[in-house]
């Protein structure tokens, strides 16, 4: 699709255009959704005991929070071309505050299953979020802009780490008992998600030059119909290698992260036996550092291109995600605290670099079918998750031993990004596109 009069610098503090409301809406949207889906994460130790689950039965949580996304990632892609990301973002929030609140019902392993069944949903927000700032953005910044907005929403899993446990212990204090306790902690997440929603609709417009509905009307965007379908525009993303590399590429960077905030908060609690509080406090500066790492790898994205254009911006990936295994590896052989920590930052911050040089990628694959892209490979992250949960299941494999397979497995697997090519003539016409982007002025007020 042809979007006009896309922002070719990102100005932070500027709320007046709909570029930018689009780009601080889109990440905290992200954001908070980011806290809603992992809430329940650094309370997994009260829930435990008052549950009365296993390893086993926490590993199957896992994975289905992180399953479900992918099956609502797949299609939110289509619907964002179909209908818009504002519409979509706006339905999304609303209905996945519901379970969010809901978990707070549970009684049983399997109620408490099917909550975070439902909860993981919202995952699907992160999709909705790429669309819409590569909408928004010309090619010179596209990488950065995505990769910003992913990484402040990311940063709910730092957030979430953090803010539950106090949430949680300020309830106590008010002489609230632990069972009842976690379950009153998830409102929070659930009624912010409300208000998100509602804003997200006042506040947004689906491009620079109105919403979908207004553009087809004025004939700026063809109908969602014939070769501009959704199941055509899902074929063709399908039919595409590329796209199934960067799938499974996404899944060693974002799969991971998912599998680090579902099981970072436990992992120091029993590993190095901390209060719940500290064990939060450290799994949150995992996510914390997406305030800046994933806005690097973008950035680092773009630079690239600059210098060797869409094969540069490939190899930067490359290297992200060698030094990703690299550190994974190596934080998986740590045995004192302050030392994992420290190697727990490295590791983070390439994870995130290389999601968000994924996403400097992306908007380049296909055009006319970015949503399905975007929603099939933004499904590898959560399909990597669920891959990595297995090794976190079982009662005989340690999280340690898991966490050194899982560093192993993105070594052997980082070479599929090296499928992902183009063509001459996409990388003169996508070079001219970078190169009139940046030396222009159109877009420049955004």
């Amino acid at each position: 699709m042809d979007i006009r009069n896309k922002a070719n610098r990102i100005r932070l503090f500027n709320f007046s255009t709909p570029q930018m409301r689009a780009f601080h809406f889109s990440w905290f949207a992200f954001h908070i959704c980011f806290f809603g889906w992992f809430g329940i994460a650094p309370l997994m130790a009260i829930v435990r005991e008052d549950l009365s689950l296993t390893q086993t039965q926490i590993g199957n949580t896992i994975i289905a929070s992180v399953a479900i996304t992918v099956i609502v990632r797949l299609a939110i892609g289509v619907l964002c071309d179909r209908i818009g990301p504002r519409k979509t973002y706006t339905g999304l929030l609303l209905l996945g505050a519901i379970p969010v609140m809901g978990i707070g019902f549970a009684n049983s392993f399997e109620t408490f299953l099917l909550a975070r069944l439902a909860i993981g949903a919202i995952g699907a927000s992160f999709v909705i979020t790429q669309y819409h700032t590569t909408m928004m953005f010309a090619p010179n910044v596209v990488g950065t802009a995505n990769a910003t907005s992913a990484g402040w929403g990311n940063l709910g899993g730092g957030t979430t780490q953090i803010l539950m446990p106090l949430i949680f212990s300020g309830l106590l204090m008010l002489g609230i008992n632990e069972a009842f306790g976690w379950r009153l902690a998830m409102m929070v997440p659930g009624v912010v998600m409300v208000f998100t929603g509602i804003g997200y609709w006042l506040f947004t417009q689906d491009a620079p030059n109105g919403n979908f509905s207004e553009l087809r009307a004025r004939g700026e965007l063809p109908e969602a119909t014939g070769e501009n379908g959704a199941k055509q525009s899902f074929l063709a993303a399908a039919k595409d290698i590329r796209v199934w590399a960067l799938f499974v590429v996404y899944g060693l960077c974002f799969g991971v992260e998912l599998t680090i905030n579902n099981i970072a908060a436990i992992y120091f609690f029993d590993k190095f036996d901390l209060t719940l509080a500290t064990a939060g406090l450290i799994a949150g500066l995992f996510g914390l550092m997406n305030i800046f790492a994933r806005t690097l790898g973008g950035v680092f994205s773009d630079l690239f291109a600059k210098q060797n254009g869409l094969k540069g911006r490939v190899h930067w990936l490359f290297i992200a995600l060698i030094c990703e295994g690299i550190a994974l590896v190596v934080f998986s052989q740590m045995h004192v605290l302050s030392l994992a920590i420290g190697i727990m930052l490295v590791f983070s911050l390439f994870v995130q670099m290389a999601e968000g040089a994924t996403f400097g990628v992306v908007p380049f694959i296909n055009k006319k079918a970015l949503g399905a892209v975007a929603g099939i490979v933004g499904a590898g992250g959560n399909v990597g998750a669920v891959g990595a949960a297995f090794l976190f299941r079982s009662e005989g494999l340690s999280y340690q031993q898991g966490l050194f397979y899982l560093g192993l497995t993105v070594l052997s697997l980082a070479s599929c990004v090296l499928l992902v090519r183009f063509s001459d003539a996409t990388e003169a016409e996508e070079a001219k596109a970078y190169r009139d982007a940046a030396g222009d002025g159109v877009g420049a007020g955004a």
